[in-house]
């Protein structure tokens, strides 16, 4: 397992490709320990190399430095695989027998819980793929399951571009939750769907991107485990080095579940991406007095670069205005997160969220919105406690008028965006919404970048490669083909420097990672195509063939498997 701690004196060379430095192009380069020693011409780099060097040809293949994610949710890729799938059922019977299969594996009264119904990664047309084309019911699910409470989970939200989400209980799983004929939805987004006789039939069906039903309804259902967590973040990590990622930044904060899986990986030696985390708090109170006094008597930690090394720190603080019902109900479910990995009460009403933001402005401690109502607030924290110099995150950028960017950029924000989201998904969608003379301000990449803005690019673990947001920042085009605001476009360097240098400069880390040069950290990804010359419809599928994160090598591919 590769280690997060690096060996002085280890050493490694590449040579014989086209390594992709700060100030130029060259053949190869040289680590040493955990650093970027030299890069020059192959035979210069090879006849340098000290005895017991590894040296790696290349073969011509191209290395950029390791890709850094603005908002990457890291944790959730693993957690896709911890609970049994459905992916491969195509009608009702094959569910059945899925899950009548791992019953015979459990005691009676033990919960099965599984994946949702459809294919991942993004579960689209779910009916679709299913030869009855409706849902399970709990009747269903009895015959495959009668002495287990079973749950069929809904999806996260973002995976897929439309609502509803659903889950499934079986008659047991709905005895053991109290759900009966009486039931009355906590929320008007949830449908407690019903037999004819008015008794519930299993299923939940409710519009809301983020789940609620599993948090409230059915949160007797047994969650993630602290172990489950830790192992899905090891597996997460393995895969976000094969998408060529090093490092992230976790910009929707982070809730305590999962920061213990961090300490778990890091303590076993597992870690092989680095971490930048946020802090999101779990007010108990939402008085604007009794927030501000909690964050001034244990928020001093969080100031500046706040607590951790190069390989995990925690600082900064994350913010959100929502006072609907939804995230009441899923707060209510504290300290147990689901999927989200972040705490919902982290939210304040607004004039609460504004003292807290500007005690934490006068304490030097970063915050991180990545709702759009955040902007102006940022702007009015800034008028009593200045920000600048602080440079606070401002997440999700979905559209931004040409008046919004020249505020972002007077208050030295960094922005994140989410491409696969934003143009690929929902790119039309915006240009109808705002009109075709405003669609230069769906995530206007050029017009940040003119304005000095820092970008960096977030997968949002949907999916988890930022080479899909590389090449949607140079083509621009949705999924139906169309072109968004194509004025907005950045040339391939730009796109690759918002991916590696831009996410560095969240955490002022961009002297330290973000680009190839001597003294730097090696964090490296070899590639199976250079990203500035491949074909355009190549650029979204790059993957990395070698991975080196601290000078060591942590994710190569298998034999066969690159170029």
């Amino acid at each position: 397992m590769p280690s997060a701690f690096s060996d002085a004196g280890h050493s490694l060379a590449l040579i014989n490709g086209r390594i992709l430095g700060e100030h130029g192009i060259c053949e190869a380069l040289s680590i040493s320990g955990n650093r970027i020693a030299a890069l020059g011409a192959s035979a210069e780099i090879a006849a340098g190399a000290p005895a017991g060097c590894e040296i790696v040809d290349l073969a011509g293949r191209t290395v950029i430095p390791g890709l850094i994610d603005g908002h990457a949710h890291l944790d959730r890729e693993g957690l896709k695989s911890v609970l049994p799938s459905l992916a491969e059922c195509r009608s009702i019977e094959d569910i059945v027998a899925r899950i009548a299969a791992i019953a015979r594996a459990r005691k009676p009264g033990e919960w099965i819980i599984t994946m949702p119904i459809g294919i991942p990664p993004s579960y689209e047309d779910v009916l679709a793929g299913i030869a009855e084309h409706r849902f399970p019911d709990r009747h269903d699910l009895d015959r495959a399951a009668p002495d287990n409470p079973v749950y069929i989970r809904s999806i996260w939200g973002y995976w897929r571009s439309n609502l509803p989400l659903v889950s499934i209980a079986n008659s047991r799983a709905l005895r053991l939750a109290g759900i009966d004929a009486a039931t009355v939805a906590p929320a008007p987004s949830i449908e407690i769907c019903r037999d004819a006789d008015g008794a519930p039939n299993g299923i939940f069906v409710e519009t809301n991107k983020m789940p609620v039903v599993e948090l409230s309804l059915m949160r007797r259902a047994p969650h993630f485990t602290a172990s489950e967590r830790a192992g899905a973040l090891a597996a997460s990590m393995t895969l976000y080095n094969r998408a060529g990622t090093t490092s992230v930044f976790e910009g929707h904060g982070i809730a305590a579940e999962v920061l213990d899986a961090y300490r778990q990986v890091r303590s076993q030696g597992r870690q092989s991406v680095r971490a930048s985390l946020v802090f999101s708090p779990a007010w108990p109170s939402t008085s604007a007095q009794d927030c501000r006094d909690l964050l001034k008597s244990w928020g001093h930690w969080l100031a500046g670069k706040g607590l951790g090394d190069a390989w995990l720190g925690m600082a900064g603080l994350y913010g959100e205005i929502d006072g609907s019902v939804e995230r009441e109900l899923r707060s209510s479910a504290f300290p147990q997160t689901g999927w989200a990995g972040f705490h919902y009460n982290s939210s304040l009403p607004r004039e609460a969220l504004k003292e807290v933001l500007v005690e934490a402005a006068r304490n030097g401690i970063r915050a991180v919105g990545i709702l759009p109502n955040m902007l102006d607030l940022f702007a009015e924290v800034d008028r009593i406690a200045p920000i600048a110099g602080q440079r606070w995150v401002l997440g999700h950028i979905v559209s931004l008028t040409p008046e919004q960017v020249k505020q972002v950029a007077g208050l030295g924000l960094a922005v994140t965006t989410h491409l696969t989201a934003y143009i690929y998904k929902r790119g039309s969608e915006l240009v109808e919404k705002l009109g075709r003379e405003r669609a230069g301000e769906i995530v206007p990449l050029r017009s940040l970048r003119e304005a000095g803005v820092p970008i960096a690019f977030g997968s949002d673990n949907a999916p988890l490669s930022l080479f899909r947001s590389i090449a949607l920042a140079v083509d621009r085009r949705d999924r139906v083909g169309a072109a968004i605001s194509p004025e907005q476009a950045l040339t391939r360097e730009e796109a690759l420097e918002c991916a590696t240098l831009g996410g560095a400069k969240l955490t002022f880390e961009d002297s330290e990672k973000g680009s190839i040069a001597i003294g730097k950290l090696a964090d490296l990804a070899v590639l199976s195509a250079d990203p500035l010359q491949c074909a355009p419809e190549e650029l979204g599928r790059i993957e990395s063939e070698l991975t080196i994160v601290d000078g060591r090598i942590v994710y190569r591919a298998e034999a066969g498997s690159g170029r």
